[in-house]
This record gives structure tokens, C-alpha cells and sequence, in this order.
């Protein structure tokens, strides 16, 4: 039995801790339920005596409203008695009515009226030319209902529309002389009057007043403290004669707040007040470690993300100060952080020669007129070597969107640049082959159209030799006929080998050029080779050019290829059309660019069948092709040629049937412009 009190010590030992957790819990509870009981039954007893105490004084309000209006009613009984007795003259009548008026400014007017119905007196003249007839219906019915029970009686309430005070009773008290009616006495309240006069002024101050109609409409009110809030409200009804009026009261005091003992409301937020600091200072504690541990962690992400950032970033301020930059920067320009923070321009990695266009860039950003658009520039390394890079430039921002500085991300675009120089020489294979194709094509015209002036010189040379073996002729007789046969046989040499250099440079593989030229000479130049693709077809060619067109700049041998290759579709195009329909149109003309640019257009106008909107998707895109036999990269060479020139081949439908293509190239003065660094 020995090792159960050291094995039942421990549970002991654990309940007694867990009673010292327990106890000052509950004691706690106990406190706050203590301290929240008493306010709330404190507001109830309040309450209570708030409604108690409205209750009662909406009581003695009634009476005295009723004590009031049965003064004025025994004062308007008692004159009846005078008129009945003879002591009271309609002479008189005004000056006893007055005396009335005088102390109850809720009375609107006092009549008489005799067994007819018409006014004998009245304290309001505008009720002497009134007659029963045109009284309010309710005036009417409680008149009758006074003569006919022979009681005083009161009417409903009479609406006046337009007037300062709308609501009226009328009072009525017949006037019998044993039993016959000898006239009436009107005496006509005012709804409202019989609140402001009759209600004590801090009655009304402390609450909102409300006479009700027998349906509960809003008769008359009276707000002086302002509106009720609904919280205390009581009404008793007003048992006039003949009818029932209702006065109900609506405190303008809320409800009583829950702390209203200043000494318990004070203990009360001091216990909640510590309760609250302690739970706060908790939270606080929590939300700082919390917060210091996502901050941490953002650090390290922002860190490995900085670092594994293949792109370069650097930070400038207002001044241009260098705040930052992330190694993929310093691994780039090959130079560690510290040789470029806190320095303004010149930077090391500033390559000499772009120095001025530097300075430009770095001026632009510092007066927050750069555009987020990247520009391109060479950067040097530590070792000297020289690479391109592309920049983006953007501000940089605090929280409160206050600019402290300029954020730059730097590209090294070397494999681009060389990619896209490889793409370029590709480019320049694929137009060189083409043009071999386009030759290839036009072989067999070409060679019918050399086989003219080659005949030509042979028979020119044959007559001449033929002159000068026949011993017959004369000396100066070979000269004169030598002469004109040789110079033709000279001219038709000159056209074989025009054509023959024509079509070399054509197909001569070389680099691109910028220079000025004409695209009149241009046309003038590719006439012959299509005319010759226009023959077999018999495809007539009308050429319109506007007089006196500037030059553009631009490689002569692309511009001829693209309008050799645009020429040739259009002819194809009309292949199957009537005879009559093949047309083709070339026109030159003076033109503004969307970017407004004054430039040079270019339109190839055919009446072929036309491009479907299917097709007209991917005309441009590289091996589509309608033709069986076709590579389907003419006009993706085309489309290629004009962008370099800093033009857009696009084609719309011609109205008269088939399609336009067309492009537009500025003039040399403005695309050399365009050319030039920034």
C-alpha cells in the first residue's frame, strides 16, 4: 500500500494548481458580472421611473387641457344664458366676446348665429358673409347634432388648407327657449393652439406633443424640444362632447445610459481598461513577433529573388546618386557594388564613345521627362569590352506615392543582337533566292527578249561585211550605208546589256543600303521585266505617276524586288479573267502617314479574283502559299523589305474587282530623321 501516496501526491498537487488558476478566473467573472449587473439594473429602475413620471405628468397635462376648455365653455355657456334672458344685444355681443378672446389666444372666433343659420355676431368679420351653407360639412353635422340633442357639442376637426394653423373644433352651444331653437353660439379652436396655450412651456420642452383624430391622424403638434425618440411614449384620450381626441407624449429623452453613476462607470472602465491593456499588450507582442518573422522571411525571399534575377537592376535618387544595384547588375557590367553606390555620372561602365548621348539620357531622367519606353545603349565591362543593353527607366516610389528616385532594369542583349543579325543575313539569303526564282520565271521571256537586238546586230553586221565584199561598190558608198547599220547594230548591243546588268543587280547577293532614290526611276527601270511578265497573259499596264515626287530613302534592289513580286501576283491574279479585265494599274503619289509623315505611295491595282477573308489572315505569314507550286514567302519578303524601310505593306479590295496593295514611304529628309540617334 505504500506507493499510493506517490502516485496520488502528483494529482493532488495538480488540482491544487489548477484551483489556483480557477479560483481568481471565476473571481474575476464574478467581479464583471457584478459591476455590468448594477448599471444595467440601475437603467432599468431609471427607465421606469422616466416612464412612471411621463405617465403622470401626460395625466395632469389632460386635466389641464380639459379645465381650460371647460372654462372657455361655461364662459360661452354663460353668454347663451345672457342672450336667452334678454341682457345681451348682438350690439353688445362683440364687446363680451372680446373679453374672452382677450384671455385665450387658442379661440380663433366666437359667432352667433340665429334659428336660421345666419351670422347675427361675430368677432371675425369674414364669418358675416358666411352662411350655413358654406360652412365645412363637420361644422355642419355637429351643429345639427347639438340641436337636435339639445347638447353642447364639439365637431370634428376642420381642415383649413393654406392657413398658418390648418386644424379647427368648432364648440356649439344651442340656445332654446323652452322648446323652441332660437340660434346657436360657434366657438372655433385651434387645434394647435390648444398645445401652445394650454401645455406648460417645460412640459413641452421635455416632450413631443401630438393631438389624434378618433383614426389616429395627426391633428395638431407641438415640438418645442424637438422630436420624440420614441423611448417614453404614453397618450390618453380627451372625451369631448361628440367627440374623442387623443394626446399622446413622446419624450425627447433616449434611454438612460448604463453607467449613469459616475463612480461605478469610472470603476467599471478602469477594471475593463486594465482587462484590455493586458489583452492588448498580448496581441501586441504576438502581432510584432509575427510581424518581424514575415519581415525576415520577405527579406530572405527579396534577397534570393534579387539574386536570382538574371536581369539588372539599379536605383538612382532625385540626384542621380546610384542607391542600389542587384548582383546580376554588378555581374554584368563585371564590378562590385561598392565602385558605383553613392556616385553621380560619369558611371565606370559608361562606354566613352556613347558619352554625350549618356549625358542626354541621364538629363532626360533627372527632369522626369523619359518615357517608360526601353532605349537601347552599349555599357562597357571593367575589362573594356563593350555589349549591348536595353534599359527601361520608371520611377520609384515611396508608400505615400511621394517619387524618391528612378528604378532602371537593364537587359544584356547580346545574343538578341545576335540573333537578330543572323536573322538579317538569313533574310538577305532568302530575298537573293528569291529574286534567282523570279528570274528563273521570266528565263524564257528574257531570253526572247535579248534574241531581238542580238538578231539585230547580226544582220546589221552581216549586210555590213556583205558591203564591204562586194568589189562593185564604191568607197564613199560603203561609208554612208556602214554608218547608220553600225550605229544600230551599236544601239542594240547597248539595250542587250542594259537589260543583262539590270538583271545581275537584280539577283546580285549584298548588303542592304540607305540611299536616296526614286521610285519613279525605280518604275521606269523594272518596265521592260514587266512587260515581259505581262506578255503571255497580254495584261495591258497603265502607270500614272504625280509629277515632281521626292526621293525616299531606301535600297534600291529590295524596292524593285518587292514591286517585281507585286506585279507579278497581280498579273497571275488575272490569268483567268476576260481579256478586256486584265488590267494592270501602277500610280505613284504624294501621301501623310498616320504618324504624319509626308511620304511617297505606292499602288499595284489589279482585277483578278480578288482575296478571300480566310486567306486574308495569313497572307502575310511565312510558307502559306494559294499557288501548288508557290514557297509562300514573296510577300512575307515583301511585307519585310517595306517595314526596314520604315513603311507597311498592307491591300484592300478594289472596287472595281480584285485587290490594291500598297505602301508608303517617307520622304529621304524625314525617314533620315527618323534614323538618327536620340
Amino acid at each position: 500500500m505504500t506507493p499510493l501516496p506517490s502516485l496520488f501526491n502528483p494529482l493532488v498537487a495538480a488540482r491544487r494548481q489548477t484551483w489556483r488558476w480557477v479560483l481568481p478566473g471565476v473571481l474575476v467573472l464574478l467581479f464583471l458580472g457584478i459591476l455590468t449587473g448594477l448599471p444595467w439594473q440601475a437603467q432599468r429602475m431609471e427607465s421606469n421611473e422616466r416612464q412612471e413620471q411621463l405617465i403622470a405628468d401626460t395625466l395632469w397635462v389632460e386635466q389641464t387641457i380639459r379645465f381650460q376648455l371647460d372654462r372657455s365653455n361655461d364662459s360661452l355657456r354663460l353668454i347663451s344664458s345672457e342672450i336667452l334672458d334678454g341682457q345681451l344685444q348682438p350690439q353688445k355681443f362683440n364687446e363680451r366676446a372680446a373679453t374672452l378672446l382677450a384671455g385665450s389666444r387658442e379661440i380663433k372666433s366666437i359667432i352667433w348665429l340665429d334659428a336660421e343659420g345666419r351670422t347675427s355676431a361675430s368677432t371675425d368679420y369674414a364669418d358675416l358673409a358666411s352662411g350655413l351653407s358654406q360652412w365645412p360639412l363637420p361644422a355642419q353635422e355637429a351643429l345639427a347634432h347639438a340641436i337636435d340633442s339639445k347638447v353642447p357639442s364639439y365637431s370634428r376637426p376642420i381642415a383649413q388648407p393654406g392657413s398658418a394653423r390648418p386644424v379647427l373644433f368648432d364648440y356649439f352651444v344651442p340656445m332654446f327657449k323652452g322648446k323652441k331653437y332660437v340660434g346657436s353660439l360657434m366657438l372655433s379652436y385651434y387645434a394647435s393652439g390648444i398645445l401652445d396655450e394650454m401645455v406648460p412651456w417645460w412640459f413641452a420642452q421635455e416632450n413631443q406633443l401630438d393631438l389624434l383624430d378618433i383614426d389616429d391622424k395627426l391633428i395638431a403638434r407641438r415640438a418645442s424640444g424637438g422630436p420624440g425618440r420614441g423611448v417614453y411614449t404614453h397618450q390618453r384620450t380627451l372625451d369631448l362632447s361628440g367627440q374623442s381626441v387623443t394626446l399622446r407624449t413622446n419624450s425627447v429623452k433616449g434611454a438612460p445610459r448604463l453607467l449613469p453613476n459616475l463612480l461605478m462607470g469610472s470603476v467599471i472602465a478602469l477594471s475593463l481598461g486594465l482587462v484590455w491593456s493586458l489583452w492588448a499588450l498580448w496581441r501586441d507582442i504576438n502581432r510584432r513577433l509575427a510581424t518581424e518573422g514575415a519581415l525576415r522571411e520577405q527579406v530572405t525571399f527579396r534577397t534570393a529573388m534579387e539574386n536570382s534575377l538574371v536581369t539588372g537592376m539599379r536605383a538612382r535618387d532625385l540626384e542621380g546618386r546610384v542607391t542600389y544595384a542587384n548582383p546580376a547588375f554588378c555581374k554584368m557590367v563585371d564590378m562590385p557594388a561598392e565602385s558605383m553606390l553613392g556616385k553621380l555620372p560619369p558611371m565606370p561602365y559608361w562606354a566613352p564613345e556613347a558619352t554625350l548621348d549618356y549625358e542626354k539620357r541621364f538629363a532626360e531622367v533627372i527632369a522626369g521627362t523619359v518615357t517608360q519606353k526601353g532605349f537601347e545603349t552599349i555599357f562597357q565591362r571593367a575589362n573594356g569590352e563593350r555589349f549591348p543593353v536595353l534599359i527601361f527607366e520608371s520611377a520609384l516610389r515611396d508608400l505615400d506615392g511621394k517619387q524618391t528616385g528612378w528604378m532602371g532594369s537593364i537587359l544584356d542583349i547580346t545574343e538578341r543582337k545576335q540573333a537578330e543579325d543572323l536573322n538579317l543575313r538569313q533574310q538577305e539569303k532568302l530575298q537573293a533566292s528569291a529574286r534567282l526564282a523570279s528570274m528563273g520565271e521570266i528565263a524564257s521571256t528574257l531570253a526572247h527578249e535579248l534574241n531581238q537586238p542580238l538578231a539585230a546586230i547580226s544582220s546589221y553586221t552581216t549586210g555590213a561585211l556583205n558591203l564591204l565584199s562586194d568589189p562593185s561598190s564604191g568607197g564613199d558608198d560603203h561609208r554612208a550605208l556602214l554608218k547608220p547599220a553600225l550605229e544600230k547594230a551599236a544601239a542594240q548591243a547597248l539595250r542587250a546589256g542594259q537589260i543583262i546588268r539590270s538583271v545581275h543587280a537584280f539577283v546580285k547577293q549584298r548588303e542592304p543600303l540607305r540611299e536616296a532614290v526614286s521610285m519613279a526611276a525605280i518604275l521606269d527601270t523594272l518596265e521592260p521585266l514587266i512587260a515581259l511578265q505581262a506578255q503571255p497573259s497580254g495584261t495591258r499596264i497603265v502607270i500614272s505617276i504625280e509629277a515632281d515626287l521626292p526621293v525616299v530613302l531606301g535600297d534600291r534592289v529590295l524596292l524593285e524586288q518587292v514591286m517585281l513580286n507585286l506585279t507579278r501576283n497581280a498579273i497571275e491574279s488575272m490569268q483567268q479573267m476576260p481579256a478586256k479585265q486584265r488590267l494592270l494599274r501602277l500610280r505613284l503619289s504624294r501621301t501623310v502617314t498616320a504618324a504624319g509623315q509626308a511620304a511617297v505611295l505606292t499602288e499595284i491595282i489589279d482585277q483578278g479574283h480578288g482575296i478571300p477573308e480566310d486567306v486574308a489572315e495569313r497572307l502575310y505569314s511565312p510558307f502559306f502559299s494559294t499557288k501548288s507550286e508557290g514557297m509562300g514567302m514573296g510577300l512575307n519578303i515583301c511585307r519585310t523589305a517595306i517595314e526596314f524601310h520604315g513603311g507597311k505593306l498592307t491591300h484592300v479590295s478594289n472596287p472595281a474587282g480584285g485587290t490594291i496593295f500598297q505602301f508608303a514611304l517617307p520622304f529621304a529628309d524625314d525617314a533620315l530623321a527618323t534614323l538618327l540617334p536620340m
